[in-house]
Formats: structure tokens, C-alpha cells, sequence
């Protein structure tokens, strides 16, 4: 967590020394409560990115910022620093061991706001609660230590259980996602990119050394593909069914999005309002499970075997509830 720990201090050192000007090493190291040979390494790290921070000499010594020299955020809209507050999710972001650098962030994105922009209006009006309904929040002791793995380019070694196996694992890990209230690490494995959920990960430790982070790797544009590769692959059938007016409706509530996308609905209705629909669907089983939560506002018409799942199902629940 050395990483996280300096990326808080560095913008708290240059605060401090904007608000009060002058102020001595000892007292930066008693605010930051650090020893004071890090200190002299952070103000070093400031002044090589370009801050014009001094040291003044004598027996009121410390540090200072070049007169006329503001940290600002020039040409923010109200609207613009509003956004800003949306970019962080306060739970997750403790969950990666982040909390108290997010809310020390925000304390001084605050302060460097215009007044007029401090109502903290966003936050009154807008909350996110990112886990699907009906699901636990996975809170992980080990996430923290991945995300710093993943920051610093440590390679992890970690004991793995998936559906099939449960054996040790050497990973360079290239990012963690946070998908359904699920945390997933993207890494490396030789020269294939996987992705494990962090849940299943045993045994962890992060080894010694750097990898080289591959230049053309993109997080995003990886877990975008890897949704619709791993959607295509659960769902590699067609069927074809009637609907109700009703069930028609129930398409938004009971198909998930990549479902409803690739449906082709026939334009003609029956006396009735019925339509012929046609889904993606996934194995006869599954596919059979899912279509029954239409219950009677649904008919399968294709494929036979679909249909004959569907009269198996239905009819082993006619046995179970016969009176």
C-alpha cells in the first residue's frame, strides 16, 4: 500500500505548503506522520515533477512554494466539478484500501473549488449502489494487496479454485474490474490474458520483482470483448416462440440485454396479439429453464427438443402439484 500512502501525501504536502507558505520539515513530517528522511524524498519528487518548491535555509528553515505559484482548477463549469464527485465509488474504492485517499481527495478537490461550486449538491441528490439486486457486496481481504500488485507490477503468485481445478498459479496482473458487485483481476498467464474472480483466489502471494506491463494492452477494450465472447459463448442456439402482448413485455424484465438485442420479432400479430420471437438461447436445459419463467404468456414452437424439454418440465410440475 506504499504507493497509495505517498499518492495521499504528495497533493497534502503541496496543500499545506500553498495555505501556510512556509512551513518546516519537521512539522510537514508531523502532519503526514512520517520520519523526516521521507519527507526530503517527497519534496525531491515534487520539485522533479516540475513544482517550484524551495528550501529555505537557516534556523527557521523549511519549505515554500515560488510566490505567486496556486495549485487551481482553471476553467471548471459547476456542472464539471459536479462530474467529478461521480467518478468514485466510496465502497469500492475501500475495498481496494483506497477510503481514506478517496475522502482526502475529495476533501481537496473541495477546497480548491470556488465557493460557489462547494454545495455538495451531486452527493445530496445522487447515490450509487453498484451490486445487482438480491446480491451481496463482495468485501475481499485481499484486494487491497492485488490492486497494489497491480499498481507496482508485482507478479502474484496464488492458489486458484475454478469449477474444474484447483491448482497454484504464477500471474502478472494487468487490472481488477468490479462487474455485478463481483471483483474480477485480469492478468497475464505466459502470453494469454485471463481473468480470474477474485473470490475463488486462495492462498496469495505477491513476488519479488517487476513485469514489463504489455504497451498494447487495454482494460477496457479487453473486459468489452471478453462480455460479448463470454455472452455469445453461454448462449449459442436459436429458438423460436410465440408471445403474448404480456410476454412481449416481459422480454425487458426477464431477458438480459444481449438477449433482447439479437431477438428478431415478427412484424404480423395473430387474432390474439401473439408474436413469433426468435432468442439466442443456451444449452436445451438451460434454455428450457429460462423460457418457463414466462409461464403462460410464452410457447415454444423450435426446436422439437426444446419443446419436448419444455412438456418434460411442465409435466414433472403438473405431477409434483396434482391435487
Amino acid at each position: 500500500m506504499l504507493f497509495f500512502m505517498r499518492a495521499s501525501r504528495l497533493p497534502s504536502i503541496l496543500t499545506t505548503l500553498q495555505a501556510k507558505g512556509h512551513v518546516t520539515a519537521q512539522a510537514l513530517a508531523d502532519e503526514c506522520e512520517v520520519s523526516l528522511r521521507t519527507i526530503y524524498r517527497d519534496v525531491d519528487a515534487l520539485s522533479a515533477a516540475g513544482i517550484p518548491v524551495y528550501s529555505v535555509q537557516g534556523s527557521n528553515g523549511g519549505y515554500r512554494l515560488l510566490d505567486g505559484y496556486r495549485v487551481r482548477l482553471n476553467g471548471l463549469s459547476s456542472t464539471e466539478a459536479d462530474a467529478l464527485f461521480l467518478a468514485g465509488l466510496t465502497r469500492q474504492a475501500a475495498d481496494l484500501g483506497m477510503g481514506a485517499v478517496a475522502a482526502s481527495a475529495r476533501a481537496k478537490l473541495v477546497a480548491a473549488l470556488p465557493e460557489a461550486m462547494r454545495s455538495g449538491a451531486m452527493k445530496a441528490r445522487f447515490h450509487f449502489d453498484a451490486p445487482a439486486w438480491f446480491a451481496e457486496p463482495e468485501t475481499l481481504d485481499i484486494l487491497p494487496a492485488i490492486a497494489d500488485a497491480v499498481w507496482n507490477q508485482h507478479p502474484i503468485r496464488m492458489q486458484y479454485q475454478s469449477r474444474t481445478t484447483d491448482e497454484e498459479r504464477r500471474v502478472e496482473p494487468l487490472g481488477v474490474v468490479l462487474k455485478g458487485g463481483a471483483w474480477y483481476l485480469v492478468a497475464q498467464v505466459h502470453n494469454d490474458i485471463r481473468t480470474f474472480r477474485i473470490s475463488r483466489i486462495g492462498k496469495m502471494t505477491v513476488l519479488d520483482g517487476r513485469f514489463e506491463y504489455p504497451m498494447a494492452f487495454n482494460l477496457e477494450a479487453y473486459w468489452t470483448e471478453s462480455i460479448r465472447r463470454y455472452e455469445a459463448d453461454l448462449h449459442p442456439n436459436r429458438a423460436e416462440v410465440r408471445l403474448s402482448p404480456r410476454g412481449l413485455d416481459l422480454m425487458e424484465e426477464l431477458l438480459p440485454p444481449y438477449i433482447r438485442t439479437g431477438a428478431v420479432i415478427s412484424e404480423q400479430a395473430d387474432a390474439r396479439g401473439w408474436k413469433q420471437v426468435s432468442v439466442s438461447v443456451g444449452s436445451i436445459a438451460h434454455a428450457a429453464m429460462d423460457l418457463l419463467r414466462f409461464g403462460r404468456e410464452l410457447e415454444v414452437i423450435g426446436p422439437p427438443e426444446l419443446r419436448a424439454e419444455m412438456t418434460h418440465v411442465i409435466g414433472a410440475l403438473a405431477d409434483i402439484y396434482k391435487c
